[in-house]
């Protein structure tokens, strides 16, 4: 079984589901992007480490789909930030991510529970 040694303390958000938690964190208040990706690690006791390689290409992707929408405003320390929300759009996707997340995580824990008890 490969070693992964780089998954330490901090690790990056599982594949394919950074747009559904950024999605939720944008749906909770608007962001810009170094302060969502803060507020990500923040919110997982700095357990997601989300590298800005995969957070921007992530919004630009979302952009383009109609998920969310951006501005540019005056950030925290006065600098000039795009700030990034939902849509209707993104919103429908993001209860639609969810629902997939829920179905598929209770999967993993039935078999989970299935080896665990041997049963």
């Amino acid at each position: 079984m490969p070693s992964h040694s780089r998954l330490g303390p901090r690790a990056e958000v599982l594949r394919g589901t950074l747009e559904m938690l950024a999605l939720k964190l944008l749906n909770e208040e608007p962001a810009h992007g170094w302060g969502l990706s803060l507020r990500l690690r923040e919110i997982s006791r700095d357990v997601f480490d989300v590298n800005q390689g995969s957070l921007y290409p992530a919004l630009q992707a979302m952009l383009r789909r109609g998920w969310i929408r951006a501005e540019w405003r005056a950030s925290e320390n006065n600098r000039r930030a795009r700030y990034y929300s939902v849509t209707a759009e993104g919103q429908k996707q993001l209860d639609a991510e969810i629902a997939e997340w829920n179905r598929a995580s209770a999967a993993v824990n039935r078999v989970l529970r299935h080896a665990y008890l041997g049963a």
